[in-house]
């Protein structure tokens, strides 16, 4: 399969992201997201940003492998700005208490300073997530997720669901792969020489048979678990383990640094939520 097709795929490599537990990686990311939600300050954000940008390179992740979320994350981050926009244009007036004008539009829409440094720190916010969320779906074996998840005493019923689910998106991946490549060599236009709507339309064809195949499987896992006595005992061994060591501390720390940081800047010194640069 392609890098393009492996966008949830586990991605082996040695770097010190990949040595961190899947539970530090799972604490850090809960950490700086809500860092990330709870500040409206876009001076902070910013600078959370170019962390997560810089641990994203540092998980040697390749930008041909986040290619398609990326596209995707774009086109939610602009319809939700424009959506936005035309369902609460005052938005920003409201939040930062005075008005800008920069002009008057159709339908008696104003665009406002406010509303525009609103929608940037939105945008910023967005795209401060995502990194976190690639670096942690990317660099995570979901085995010793499932594992650590285990260790700190998460039922291993709860804890190996979630490993299959993180082992599935790569799966589905692959059968949608196969599906399309078939059924493109039936006569099913998907290429780029089709027009959009019919290249959306016969997209949907394909899920039909990936629900199908998707619920084959999971019988198929099922019954395969039942034979071999899962859920059987109270307790399980683990295959893949990994155990605490000075990089997770480390890690840890520097998220409840940041994240106690921004609670900081937005409490004591912004004196609420959000930034104001029009006062």
């Amino acid at each position: 399969m392609n890098a393009k097709m492996k966008l949830f795929s586990y991605n082996t490599a040695d770097t010190p992201v990949h040595r961190l537990s899947g539970l530090t990686k799972l604490i850090c990311f809960l950490l700086l997201t809500f860092a990330v939600m709870f500040s409206y300050d876009i001076r902070v954000i910013f600078a959370v940003m170019i962390f997560s940008v810089a641990i994203l390179r540092l998980s040697q992740i390749r930008f041909s492998q986040i290619r398609a979320m990326i596209v995707y994350v774009l086109v939610f981050v602009v319809a939700n700005a424009i959506i936005s926009f035309f369902f609460s244009p005052e938005e920003g007036v409201k939040i930062y208490g005075s008005r800008h004008n920069i002009v008057n539009l159709y339908g008696g829409y104003k665009l406002t300073w406010e509303q525009i440094f609103y929608q940037i720190t939105k945008f910023f916010k967005y795209f401060s997530v995502i990194p976190f969320g690639i670096i942690f779906l990317l660099t995570t074996n979901p085995s010793e997720f499932a594992s650590s998840l285990n260790r700190i005493g998460v039922n291993y019923k709860a804890a190996f669901a979630v490993a299959l689910t993180l082992r599935y998106f790569p799966d589905m991946q692959r059968e949608y792969h196969d599906i399309s490549q078939a059924q493109q060599a039936r006569g099913l236009e998907l290429s780029h020489k089709a027009k959009f709507a019919d290249r959306f339309k016969n997209s949907l064809l394909i899920l039909i048979p990936l629900i199908f195949l998707s619920l084959e499987r999971v019988e198929t896992i099922s019954n395969a678990m039942d034979l071999r006595g899962f859920s059987k005992n109270d307790t399980r061994t683990w295959y893949t383990s990994r155990k605490f060591a000075r990089a997770d501390y480390v890690a840890l720390a520097v998220s409840a640094l940041i994240t106690i940081g921004t609670v900081y800047v937005s409490v004591f010194v912004n004196h609420g939520r959000f930034y104001n640069p029009f006062v």
